[in-house]
Parts: C-alpha cells; sequence; structure tokens
C-alpha cells in the first residue's frame, strides 16, 4: 500500500455501503489520512436495488464510483480489495492486496442475506443485497417470460410464470408491487399472445402481518393495496424447504416455481467472523455507547455490521442508522486520536416509510402516519435527495415520470451475467 502522509495518523474505513462512506466522508479534509477499502469501486443504493431487478431503473444509476466522491480530497485514498482480517499486533487490515496499517480502524461491511438455515434456500433464492444480484434476478425474471411464451404447456407455464417473494418486510412488500405492476403493464404489452393471466406474484410472511415496524392502518393499506395489484398474500407461510422449482411450506402445502426471491431477513456478514472479534446475536459485532469494540478501542464497528443497544433495543439495520452511525465513529476516531474525550452515539429516528407500487406508499414520521400518494410523494422525494451525483439523480427522477406517465419501464434487458468462456467451461463440466 503506497505510504499516506508523512507523520500524520492513518484512519482506515473497510466498506463503503452507507456506514463507510459517510464515515470517510465525514473524515475528507481533516487533518488524518483516510483509506476506504471495499471490494467494489462503487457505491450501491441499496433502497433502490429492487427497482433493478424490477426492470425499472439501470443498474448504473443506483451506484456511484467511490473514487468519484472523493476526487477533491486529497486525504483520502481508495484501496480495492477483499477484507480477509485483522492483525491486532500490528494494527493492520488484512486484504486479499498489501497489508493496510491503521491507527483507528472503522468496519462496515454491512450485511448479508439470513436464510434461516432453511435447506435449499442459499442455492435456489435469488437475493436482493448487492448489484449484481439485482442484475441476475432481473435477467432470470425476463428469461421465464421468454420460456414460457416458447412452451404450449399450460402447467409448465404456470411455473415458469409464477415468482414467489419471501419476507413480509418493506424489500418484500417493495419489490412485491413493483413485480406486479411490471407483468400488468409493460411485459403484457411486451407479449401479446401470453396468457399472462396464469401469471401470480406471490408474497408469504412467516409472521400475521407485513410491514411489521408500521402501524396496524399502515399495514392493512399495504394489505389492500398488494390485492388491487394482483400480488397474493399468504400470511402464516412458513417456508421449510425450496427446490429448483418448488417451495414447501410447513403446513404441507407447496409452490410450483422457479423464481424465489429471499427478503426474509439479513445477517451480519461472514466477513465479522474471521475477524477475531466477539460476535453477538446476528451476527453483528457488539459495541458500546461510543461505537467501540471493548476489547479494542482503536476498532470501531457502524451500521449493519455493529450491535448497539440503544434505548428501545438493538437499532434497526437500516440506511439512516448507517450514516448517523458512521458520522459519529469518524468523529470519536478523531477525538481518539487528538487525546480527547469520546462522545456516546444517540439515534434519533428519523421515521420509516415503504412504498407499495405507483402512488401507493406508508410512510410513518414521529407521530405522523402517512398513506396514499402523499407517502409515496414523500418516499419518491427522499430516495431521490439521498442518491449521490446530480447525474444519478436526474436520471432515475426521468425513469420514473417515464414510468409514471406511460406506464413502461426501458430496462427490460437481459445482459449475460458470464462471459461466454465461463458458460463453456460450465457446459463442459456438466457433460
Amino acid at each position: 500500500m503506497p505510504k499516506t502522509g508523512c507523520g500524520r495518523k492513518t484512519v482506515v474505513v473497510a466498506g463503503a455501503g452507507f456506514g463507510g462512506l459517510w464515515a470517510a466522508k465525514t473524515l475528507a479534509g481533516a487533518g488524518v489520512d483516510v483509506v476506504l477499502v471495499d471490494r467494489h469501486n462503487f457505491h450501491t443504493f441499496l433502497p433502490l436495488l429492487y427497482q433493478v431487478a424490477a426492470a425499472e431503473l439501470e443498474p448504473s444509476q443506483v451506484a456511484y464510483p467511490v473514487r468519484g466522491v472523493f476526487r477533491r480530497h486529497r486525504n483520502v485514498r481508495v484501496a480495492l480489495g477483499q477484507v480477509l482480517g485483522i492483525d491486532f499486533e500490528n494494527r493492520a487490515l488484512l486484504t486479499d492486496g498489501p497489508p493496510i496499517p491503521y491507527d483507528c480502524l472503522i468496519l462496515a461491511l454491512g450485511s448479508q442475506t439470513n436464510f434461516f438455515g432453511v435447506e435449499g434456500a442459499p442455492e435456489h433464492c435469488f437475493g436482493l443485497k448487492s448489484l449484481e444480484e439485482g442484475i441476475a434476478l432481473r435477467n432470470h425474471i425476463m428469461r421465464m417470460f421468454e420460456q414460457a411464451s416458447l412452451t404450449d404447456d399450460p402447467a409448465l407455464q404456470r411455473e415458469l410464470l409464477t415468482f414467489a417473494v419471501a419476507g413480509g418486510g418493506p424489500t418484500g412488500v417493495e419489490f412485491a408491487g413493483a413485480l406486479a405492476e411490471l407483468i400488468r403493464g409493460p411485459v403484457a404489452k411486451d407479449f401479446p399472445l401470453l396468457n399472462l393471466s396464469q401469471a401470480r406474484v406471490v408474497l408469504v410472511e412467516a409472521g400475521q402481518k407485513v410491514l411489521g415496524p408500521f402501524d396496524e392502518s399502515q399495514q392493512r393499506y399495504a394489505l389492500n393495496t398488494l390485492g388491487r395489484k394482483g400480488v397474493e398474500v399468504h400470511l402464516g407461510a412458513v417456508v421449510s424447504k425450496v427446490g429448483p422449482d418448488r417451495v414447501d411450506f410447513k403446513d404441507g402445502s407447496s409452490l410450483p416455481t422457479r423464481t424465489v426471491v429471499w427478503a426474509a431477513g439479513v445477517s451480519g456478514p461472514d466477513a465479522a467472523r474471521d475477524l477475531g472479534l466477539e460476535v453477538g446475536p446476528g451476527g453483528r459485532i457488539p459495541v458500546g455507547e461510543t461505537l467501540q469494540v471493548r476489547s479494542h478501542p482503536e476498532i470501531f464497528v457502524v451500521g449493519d455490521m455493529s450491535w448497539f443497544e440503544g434505548p428501545g433495543g438493538a437499532l434497526p439495520m437500516l440506511a439512516p442508522v448507517a450514516m448517523d452511525q458512521g458520522r459519529a465513529a469518524a468523529r470519536n476516531a478523531l477525538r481518539l486520536l487528538e487525546g480527547k474525550k469520546l462522545k456516546p452515539f444517540r439515534y434519533r429516528s428519523k421515521g420509516i416509510m415503504a412504498t407499495v407500487g405507483r402512488s401507493a406508499a406508508v410512510a410513518s414520521l414521529g407521530r405522523l402516519r402517512i398513506m396514499g400518494f402523499g407517502a409515496w410523494a414523500v418516499w419518491l422525494f427522499v430516495h431521490l435527495m439521498m442518491l449521490i451525483g446530480f447525474r444519478n439523480r436526474l436520471a432515475v427522477l426521468i425513469n420514473w415520470a417515464w414510468d409514471y406517465l406511460f406506464f413502461e419501464r426501458s430496462v427490460r434487458l437481459i445482459i449475460p451475467a458470464r462471459s461466454r468462456k465461463a458458460r463453456e467451461a460450465e457446459k463442459a463440466d456438466a457433460e
């Protein structure tokens, strides 16, 4: 790793998600050297990833080059690498490249899909935790329609055109609504000879309600809105096994389908278990009120990776939480290096919101409960403002306006996710 400023302290930030990026932005221009490490050279705006999978947005519209964020800040360096561990004695972050020395380390490696030990789920389900997964899911969905158009077997068509979404939280509800609109709108125009009345979007939730963190009236509104959009909602449906062509439930029933999207939960990343630090509930690393690891005060953990107990229990794994923790950890890292007293982290909820489709959303902002078009407008504005880069904001706004005015989505592309060489090698292995 090239040397940074001579004689200055170095803060290494691992992860360019919301927590890591906002930590690095807070440190930009400060009197320390900053090294931001991530296995990708871009930041992904995960709250809109489901719209990539639903053919509403281009992948490039929810991603932004990390180097572009810091090009004007000479004290911030970006390193492309996979985090492998920590050398505590020498204070160095271990990667698949050179070790990166640090005086303070901020860990912000995000989260991963939690399959809760369901048999076959990791192998056969699609996740929505990375840009690659969003593109792969969009490719798969469009292929299902292409394959269905080439067969006259009604049973096979129904299987190909049944899309199951596991998890009734915000991600599951948002994707189910967006997928139903994709099918009834643009896809129906693209496949006029295909009987899309047999196409099904099935949202399965193990509990007895969707959108658990929201008010009961908002949960009812979401259920009714999904029903009007043609989404079948099955509550109390606990998935026991997922296969390549079916989902089995604990009550003995099953659903023939080639598509299962897993939005039922997340956990701390596997990398958390490889760092030599204590791992707590949900695979997350426990931190104190200053966001420091108790056994290593020079290490801070933020975002989905951290287990922080607030007055109401552990904080939710949400982007606003990660952003606030990233800022707070960065400020405390500076205080630690300057020998000053650290400040405890306090999170003030800015509210929660979820869209249920076109002109329909729910929002809880303090004591204010909004449903319908007003909540949808607030949701659009907030997410548009959170996007990084004016170009991305403009492109997303244009796409949203086009979809709203003309009921059209322009990103119905099947983009090969693997090279021809990789596909040929896979075919040779199968033979």
